[in-house]
């Protein structure tokens, strides 16, 4: 049995098109608002810039006076973020998305997080089609005072896998592809819902703060705890004014001042 312990990789996030950006502020009368930003950092932060620019969009408040009924308007962008927060403008944070591989996780996991369908997008390694040669085991720690049990069954189960594909023939000479698929995917029904699994997330940001809130709080899975006190990690150091209102408790817990966004 391989023992594993579940990696977090942040594998995409927004890109800003400032041509884009530019043709529309100019059209729209908003060009100065992207010359402060630009004078402020040369590097614009993505999903932070695209969240305050559908902001901004809503209510014309690029700059006072174009829309009348705005007379000023918050110009520092933490704080303009900080106030979508507020008030729960979670709709212009739909708009950033960001895409997380995650390694070495158990398919008790990806049973969970594929429930969280609203703004996410999932592909998981098929075991239809990948079949088992070892499996990879993370032993929780309410089992760990009977590892040796838990070793033992695994490592049953993982040399089953390669006993059966051999007595079955899958790799002898002319075997259609098709065959192998059959095989592969009635062997998988003998696999333990523990083995570890690779899934890709990707998820805008209002999914990402419900899912760290959610999946971080004391009566969540344990394995879902650990992994996306990862996540949210991650997430706070690529984009710190989107989850500026998120604190960590000593047990892992993320806990937004705004839950409803």
């Amino acid at each position: 049995m391989r023992e594993t312990t579940p990696q977090v990789f942040l594998i995409a996030r927004p890109a800003l098109d400032l041509d884009g950006l530019r043709g529309y502020l100019d059209a729209a009368g908003g060009a100065s608002w992207l010359d402060r930003r630009l004078a402020e950092s040369e590097v614009l932060n993505p999903g932070e810039t695209l969240a305050e620019f559908a902001g901004r969009a809503c209510y014309r408040s690029w700059e006072p006076g174009l829309n009348p009924n705005v007379t000023r308007v918050r110009t520092d962008p933490r704080e303009y973020l900080d106030n979508v927060l507020a008030s729960g403008h979670g709709s212009v944070l739909e708009h950033a998305s960001y895409t997380f591989a995650f390694r070495d996780v158990s398919r008790v996991f990806t049973h969970e997080l594929v429930r969280h369908r609203a703004g996410s997008a999932f592909s998981q390694e098929s075991l239809r089609y990948v079949r088992l040669t070892d499996i990879g085991f993370r032993i929780p720690p309410a089992l760990e005072p009977i590892r040796e049990q838990v070793v033992s069954i695994v490592e049953q189960l993982e040399e089953l896998q390669v006993s059966a594909a051999r007595e079955l023939g899958v790799d002898d000479e002319g075997v259609p592809f098709a065959v192998k698929k059959e095989v592969t995917s009635a062997l998988r029904r003998l696999a333990p819902i523990g083995l570890s699994t690779d899934i890709i997330w990707t998820a805008n940001v209002r999914t990402l703060r419900h899912v760290i809130a959610l999946r971080t709080a004391p009566g969540a899975e344990e394995e879902l705890r650990l992994v996306f006190d990862l996540v949210a990690e991650l997430a706070l150091a690529e984009a710190p004014a989107l989850f500026q209102d998120f604190s960590r408790d000593d047990d892992g817990t993320w806990t937004p001042a705004h839950g409803k966004v």
